[in-house]
């Protein structure tokens, strides 16, 4: 218990950690509060047993009573306040640590994890630590603080109940440890099983439109429907598992408070006790038993802040690119690459990679599905670092600036762009959120969707779906060059951009990159003629390796894979219906 707690509040903010310690403190004080209960019945039990019952009495006992009764809730009150602040502040605070700590993570951690799991620790498991950790924090020493300073007050009555109630707790700590232990297994379980709907939930949603259209709805619905069931089992598990333990430590318990009451009916029975111990001990046993049960109940739980504060770790103990460095622009935006070589997991993805791409030219890299393409370009803006070699921006090896400076030099253009579920104009300046609406009409307009916006209900205060679900394919590259546009870099990465963009828009989008890449280096991956002959210099990447390089005239003269990669892209333009 006490490592779980040591734990929980190292992984906790020193002002949060401070609320909780306050709030430690405060349940001491309620406890205090909660046990001058017991002094109340004992100034009125006096007062009746010797016969002596006068208004001194009488208000003492009720001032003390209502002492008791409105300083532990006062009391409370502030402490349970400070801890669930502290909760879910640092639920929050650790979502914010995650995310900024994802940032400087290498793709390949994203392709190792499922979205699933990402998102459970970021939801699920941070709810749970907000939630469960803080109920934990208030119940679990809430009762044991309880239980202590009635405990004292047993050996202050007599002390041969004081000594039969420690060994009691011996025994009722015993099963305690033994239930915490049972509820690791489990804990993990319901863990995993909490990811895992959250991943099925995710791909089943993120692939309706798939399901839908090729009847595979039973299936996915199975797969869902078995991560629901596993977690549903899971749950019902723990459940099952704790609920003996739970069950042996409220009998415990109760049997504590009856072996007290048993034992001083019998002390005051043959003499050895006087009749207002033995009836404050009765009392007392009372206020023991709902401080174990209290204690106890919500004990089971510790596991679980355990799993949760593991999981977040995980993450943030993922070892992060080295992001310090210079903070400081290039001298010149010439990029260039020195045998470098890349590997994910055991596979080699990269071998010896060498290239020059001058600043203000435009390079087009082509090749074959799975050759390497992106992860090239990944490497080249340090999405990934190389395994060996050297990639240098300037002169200066990409390493030696740090991320922030070295990203504000790269704009990026994917094929499958990602929009947020927010408007238009905040989708635009999205890396520059302070931007002023100027600013952003007039990236829009360079990008070609002025017009389109405007035809919207809000315009460019249309809120639009998540991912851009509510717009076309080409409004929504069109949208991602305005944003690429906004942040103005020297640098620019289009992959595939044009891939799967529809007749109709692909006019647009071409005018749109024209007027993006204008005085910019352009890297762009690229399977269409159009976007390919007109670059310097072309760079045939196949296995990993630059199998080719020249601009189009030259490739196209020589037999090869660029040569063939036109002769079926012009056949494939010749198909008419």
């Amino acid at each position: 218990m006490y490592k779980t707690f040591r734990e929980f509040f190292t992984f906790c903010s020193r002002k949060n950690r401070n609320k909780f310690y306050l709030s430690i403190v405060l349940g001491i004080v309620s406890a205090l509060f909660g046990a001058l209960k017991i002094p109340a019945i004992s100034v009125m039990l006096t007062a009746i047993l010797n016969h002596e019952i006068t208004n001194t009495a009488i208000w003492t006992s009720f001032g003390i009573m209502l002492l008791s009764v409105l300083g532990a809730s006062v009391v409370n009150y502030r402490s349970t306040m400070l801890q669930t602040e502290a909760g879910y502040e640092t639920a929050a605070e650790k979502r914010m640590e995650i995310a900024e700590h994802m940032r400087y993570l290498p793709m390949g951690y994203f392709n190792e994890n499922s979205l699933g799991i990402i998102t459970s620790v970021t939801t699920n498991t941070m709810e749970n630590l907000a939630d469960v950790g803080t109920r934990v924090v208030m119940f679990v020493t809430g009762g044991i603080f309880l239980t202590s300073v009635v405990t004292l007050m047993l050996f202050f009555f007599d002390r041969r109940i004081g000594v039969l109630i420690v060994c009691g707790l011996l025994i009722y700590i015993l099963v305690n440890a033994l239930m915490q232990r049972a509820a690791q297994a489990c804990a993990e379980q319901k863990v995993r099983t909490d990811a895992s709907v959250v991943e099925k939930v995710l791909e089943y949603i993120k692939g309706i439109a798939e399901v839908k259209s090729y009847h595979l709805s039973g299936k996915y619905n199975k797969k869902l429907e078995i991560a629901i069931d596993e977690n549903a089992k899971a749950n019902t598990n723990m459940e099952l598992v704790l609920i003996p333990y739970m069950t042996l430590q409220n009998f415990i318990a109760k049997l504590i408070g009856v072996t007290i009451s048993i034992a001083a009916i019998f002390f005051f029975t043959n003499g050895t006790m006087t009749l207002l111990n033995c009836i404050m001990l009765i009392v007392c046993s009372f206020v023991i038993m709902e401080g174990l049960e209290k204690a106890g109940t919500y004990s089971a739980l510790l596991r679980v802040v355990d799993l949760c504060v593991q999981q977040a770790n995980e993450i943030l103990d993922l070892p992060a690119m080295d992001i310090d460095g210079i903070e400081e622009q290039p001298a010149t935006f010439d990029l260039k690459a020195e045998h470098i070589n890349f590997s994910y997991g055991e596979k080699r993805i990269i071998q010896d990679i060498s290239l020059e791409i001058p600043q203000n030219t435009t390079t087009a890299i082509v090749g074959p599905s799975g050759g390497g393409k992106t992860t090239l370009c990944h490497l080249l803006s340090r999405f990934w670092d190389v395994d060996s070699g050297v990639v240098t921006l300037g002169g200066k090896n990409i390493k030696e600036y740090s991320m922030d400076a070295l990203m504000q030099n790269f704009s990026f253009v994917f094929q499958n762009i990602y929009l947020f579920k927010d408007t238009i104009a905040n989708n635009i300046r999205f890396g520059q959120p302070d931007a002023p609406m100027e600013e952003v009409i007039s990236a829009a307009k360079r990008a070609r969707c002025h017009d389109f916006i405007m035809a919207l209900p809000d315009g460019y205060n249309t809120v639009i779906g998540e991912a851009g679900g509510s717009l076309s394919g080409g409004e929504r590259q069109r949208l991602s060059i305005a944003r690429a546009m906004m942040k103005d870099s020297p640098i620019i990465i289009l992959d595939e951009a044009t891939a799967n963009v529809d007749p109709e828009n692909e006019q647009e989008l071409l005018s749109a990159i024209k007027e993006l890449t204008k005085e910019k280096t352009i890297i762009m991956i690229a399977h269409r003629l159009k976007t390919v002959r007109n670059a310097d210099q072309i760079l045939v990447v196949d296995q990993g390796k630059i199998v080719q390089k020249g601009t189009h005239q030259e490739l196209i003269a020589k037999d090869g894979i660029y040569r063939r990669f036109i002769n079926q892209r012009e056949l494939a333009v010749s198909w008419k219906l």
